[in-house]
């Protein structure tokens, strides 16, 4: 006989009559806006499949727009999400595409944020509020988000990788899972290391000092 959890049962804590065209993509936004790590000033969302075809009437839009301003995905606030992005002077635009997708409930989102730096991301949201972020500025990723996760921007070279997993054994940080994604031998890279525990903020000062060829950091 299947077991099941209690969260197979009754599903996330939520606001939303859906788990996956509500929960998970406040979750795709919520981690998007962890990644770029400062306000957003402007994000376009380009939705495919069925986010495409039926998600604003399940509250989709005001999901991703709740998402991108921080909440999550039991915030009550997502309701009011266009208001509180018109308080907050934040652009928001939509594109609802007829283009195929990898998966159904896929979105695409554009952020610039105060600074004029543009991140995108594009995420799936796999049911039961669980997603799966698959690019991060067109670099091909697996971020479950079920974990604390470390992302690290790297350029690829020899011992960048030993040095962080090292630091991080001296932090007493146990790594559950770790996947190194890159455009190539040399180039832009990042490190996914899902941890038992979170990496706080001063850990994560911690790895920028003692290790070196870092050009970003965050957890999310």
């Amino acid at each position: 006989m299947e077991d099941f959890s209690v969260f197979d049962i009754i599903g996330p804590r939520m606001t939303g009559p859906s788990s996956s065209h509500t929960a998970g993509a406040v979750r795709i936004a919520y981690i998007a806006r962890r990644l770029i790590g400062t306000e957003v000033s402007r994000v376009h969302f380009t939705l495919y499949g069925s986010f495409a075809e039926t998600g604003k009437g399940h509250g989709t839009d005001k999901a991703l727009i709740g998402g991108i301003l921080g909440f999550t995905p039991d915030d009550e606030r997502i309701c009011h999400a266009y208001e509180f992005a018109k308080e907050q002077g934040v652009q928001v635009d939509f594109t609802y595409s007829d283009e195929p997708a990898d998966h159904p409930n896929t979105v695409k989102i554009e952020a610039t944020d105060v600074n004029d730096r543009m991140t995108e991301v594009v995420g799936r949201s796999v049911g039961g509020g669980n997603i799966l972020i698959t690019e991060i500025n067109e670099l091909g990723v697996e971020l479950s988000g079920e974990y604390p996760t470390l992302i690290v921007r790297h350029m690829d070279e020899p011992g960048v990788i030993a040095e962080v997993s090292h630091v991080l054994a001296q932090l007493n940080v146990n790594i559950a899972f770790m996947r190194v994604f890159r455009h190539g031998r040399g180039r832009d890279a990042y490190m996914c290391i899902e941890t038992d525990t979170p990496v706080t903020k001063e850990m994560q000062t911690i790895i920028r000092q003692l290790c070196k060829g870092i050009t970003e950091l965050f957890a999310v």
